[in-house]
């Protein structure tokens, strides 16, 4: 069992993330929400998926590139930490990686496959940790942080996002 993050094991403000997660196996959250989540997303139609719930918010084809990109990111870390790597990593900044990704003009069926492909990647990555490294640790944007925290806030982000687009944009 992998069991869940200690306090010490992410900023305070990730555990917003890490909370959204029921139980103590996250790689079970990550492979079930692939299935729910594509099965969810599958259901809005080209056109409503550019749709903005105000002006300035992100478009659902936003919020997806977003997840995606972010779950690539918190992944890295995960690998980094995992192998052993004691560098600090830089912070990741989700608004300069939103404006250069151009998520509207990709087609929302390449964004599906796009976020079933990197969470497929995730799985894979997570299912062959070995066991001591899920205690391994780092440090991204100034703050430490355990893969096995890494993995509860990928799970975590992805239900947050869900739950924003089912109550304000769907």
């Amino acid at each position: 069992m992998i069991g869940r993050p200690q306090s010490t094991e992410a900023a305070p403000y990730y555990f917003a993330y890490i909370d959204q997660v029921a139980g103590d196996d996250p790689l079970g959250t990550l492979e079930n929400q692939l299935k729910d989540s594509l099965t969810f997303l599958s259901g809005i139609s080209e056109e409503k998926s550019l749709h903005r719930y105000a002006p300035e918010k992100w478009s659902i084809r936003q919020v997806l590139n977003h997840v995606t990109d972010t779950e690539r990111a918190f992944t890295f870390r995960a690998l980094w930490f995992a192998r052993g790597f004691d560098a600090p990593l830089p912070s990741y900044d989700q608004n300069v990686a939103a404006s250069g990704a151009q998520a509207d003009s990709i087609t929302w069926a390449d964004h599906l496959e796009e976020f079933r492909r990197v969470r497929l990647a995730s799985i894979a990555f997570f299912r062959n940790m070995p066991s001591p490294a899920w205690n391994q640790s780092g440090i991204a944007s100034d703050n430490r942080f355990t893969v096995r925290a890494l993995a509860y806030i990928i799970a975590g982000h992805l239900a947050h996002h869900v739950r924003i687009l089912r109550e304000k944009y769907l």
